[in-house]
């Protein structure tokens, strides 16, 4: 069973996916909209908050997470990875500067995020760009 966190990791990349391909808007518009879809919105009230505290730190940071990402994803232009990936490595590159997280949590997160939710590469590009970040941030 994966901790809370893994849950709050989830919830936080479906929200940023909503914000990107939506509107726009804060994390708490755009989750208070998930709440509205869900059928049991009393579960997710415990999920939302950080999930929504994570969307939003990426929201604020996304132009600098993205320079980040974007220079350790070689080869690749930015707006060619899709939506998906793009935020589960925003969510990664967020952590690994987080020094209160420990690297490998944040890549195996990241991972488990592409696993669930990105396409059959997805995990194996996700995990090359985050060592990567890892390694020029010095936290490998």
């Amino acid at each position: 069973m994966r901790r809370p966190e893994s849950k709050h990791r989830a919830r936080a990349l479906q929200l940023l996916y909503a914000w990107e391909v939506g509107s726009g808007g804060a994390a708490a518009q755009i989750g208070s909209g998930l709440v509205r879809l869900s059928e049991r919105p009393a579960d997710m009230a415990d999920q939302l908050a950080p999930a929504e505290a994570m969307a939003g730190a990426v929201m604020a940071d996304v132009a600098s997470l993205d320079r980040e990402a974007s220079a350790a994803a070689e080869n690749w232009r930015w707006d060619r990875i899709g939506v998906v990936e793009r935020n589960i490595l925003r969510l990664g590159v967020l952590e690994l500067r987080d020094p209160a997280v420990p690297p490998k949590v944040a890549i195996d997160e990241a991972l488990h995020l592409a696993h669930l939710f990105g396409g059959a590469k997805s995990a194996a590009f996700v995990n090359g760009v985050l060592d990567r970040v890892a390694r020029t941030l010095g936290r490998l």
